[in-house]
């Protein structure tokens, strides 16, 4: 799930094609970096899966060594600002006392308030939450907004919660964590095992204890108390906004192409059916119990998303038209859109890809040892850090309306997600022009050499 997540059909965007000099003919330099990208790509292939602090270091010493930033500066973006740990006493509906670690790391504030979601899951930790986020800097950054990096939760299984549990564990971790969040210093919003009601309490509770109403201490709220309409289906909206201009970039028609989707929630169904919407023929989706396959194409909008009808995308239909998670991962198609969970295309599966394309609209669907594989194999994949920032990005449209006091329509919230897309998009596509690097490279560039020199600006005080 994004950290941040979330009806106009425009036209393609036209992405230029790429000018100047060949690939064979571009500077050493280039040359090196690409195959340095390549080499360090292999070798994390080959080792141990990384933890997301891991992969988040990795992915900014790889960045800043193309940039040859400031060293000073690099060392600084390795550590988090503050990392939060309470004790968040919970008691049950039985009457017994439960305490339980929460965290909140806070990663980098230089262009402006922390922002990041807050889950609840029995495997939170600490160190996910410094390379949860550090991500999220990265995020916000190549979407050239105004805000840091954070992320927070709670180590409890939210399934083993009640109703009244929930609003209790959610009330007092609001509490712990009030001198270090607010609308204008962290901004939390749902995450895995939290959602709008989780983000409508903790406003409360906050609220209640400043004494005035502050809706704009997280996003993700509902639209009545200060939450913005069409940020549920914003991080499938971008990741269909940049398949287009994808295919736009490689000169194929949208109405030409064919389309998978692994995964069939808020973000894969709403990416499905825009990308219907605008004339692509998507031939497959898929729930955790597998897929529906037609090669003429799907009616998306009969097809229920999991919040419409959990596990309900096979349910009745033909066997015929039936395929594994699996299968539908190594259908012959213009794109591929891995939106449910990480780890979905790994080094045994990768060689079996066949989709021209592939934009990462769940967190990290793509492993390394995959990603080598499919750039020796020529695959391009739009990565999550650009692909699926819509959450983020109307969750900023929301804490901009929640200061203005003021609703947006969904059809400006959904100009606005558009402008704000193609622009993210455009930034990188230069990188990725100019450098011959891998799209996953080019989006950090961009967003290191954004938050780089927010700091250079900034300088150090004292």
């Amino acid at each position: 799930m994004s950290s941040d997540t979330p009806d106009r059909a425009d036209e393609p965007a036209g992405a230029a094609a790429p000018t100047g000099e060949t690939a064979g003919h571009r500077a050493e330099s280039a040359d090196r970096v690409k195959s340095a990208d390549r080499t360090e790509s292999a070798d994390r292939a080959e080792s141990a899966p990384e933890s997301a602090l891991e992969t988040a270091l990795h992915q900014l010493e790889h960045a800043a060594a193309i940039l040859d930033l400031d060293e000073n500066v690099v060392e600084r973006l390795r550590h988090p600002a503050r990392v939060q740990r309470v004790s968040v006493p919970l008691r049950r509906d039985d009457g017994t006392v439960e305490v339980l670690a929460g965290y909140r790391a806070q990663h980098d504030g230089a262009r402006g308030p922390y922002k990041g979601g807050m889950r609840y899951h029995p495997e939170v930790t600490e160190e996910e939450c410094v390379g949860l986020a550090m991500w999220m800097t990265w995020k916000c950054a190549v979407m050239d907004l105004p805000l840091g990096g954070a992320k927070g939760g709670i180590v409890v299984d939210p399934k083993e919660l009640s109703h009244a549990e929930h609003e209790r564990l959610t009330r007092r971790f609001a509490e712990e964590l009030r001198d270090i969040v607010g609308p204008n210093a962290d901004i939390p919003a749902p995450d895995m095992g939290t959602d709008a009601q989780t983000m409508a309490w903790f406003m409360d509770a906050y609220s209640v204890q400043e004494g005035e109403p502050s809706p704009g201490v997280v996003t993700g709220k509902p639209p009545e108390i200060g939450g913005s309409h069409g940020r549920e289906e914003a991080p499938g909206r971008s990741v269909a906004i940049v398949a287009r201009e994808a295919l736009a970039y490689e000169g194929r028609p949208l109405d030409d192409a064919t389309v998978a989707v692994q995964g069939f929630g808020s973000v894969g169904a709403s990416a499905a059916r825009l990308l219907d919407e605008w004339g692509a023929t998507v031939v497959a989706v898929s729930d955790v119990n597998g897929a529906v396959y037609d090669p003429d194409g799907l009616d998306v909008r009969s097809i229920p998303s999991h919040g419409e009808e959990p596990e309900g995308v096979t349910r009745g239909v033909d066997d015929d038209r039936l395929l594994s998670n699996e299968a539908l991962v190594r259908l012959d198609v213009d794109v591929l859109a891995p939106c449910a969970v990480g780890n979905v295309i790994t080094g045994d599966n990768a060689e079996a890809v066949r989709a021209d394309l592939i934009v990462e609209g769940a967190n990290g669907p793509v492993t390394f040892a995959a990603d080598a594989v499919l750039e020796r194999r020529g695959i391009p994949v739009i990565p999550d850090i650009l692909a699926n920032a819509g959450g983020v990005t109307v969750s900023y449209f929301e804490w901009l309306q929640d200061i203005e006091r003021r609703t947006w329509a969904s059809e400006r919230v959904f100009e606005e997600l558009e402008e704000e897309m193609v622009a993210a998009w455009e930034a990188v596509r230069e990188e990725y022009d100019r450098r011959d690097v891998s799209w996953r490279t080019a989006a950090y560039v961009v967003a290191l050499r954004r938050v780089a020199r927010a700091h250079e600006l900034r300088g150090l005080w004292p």
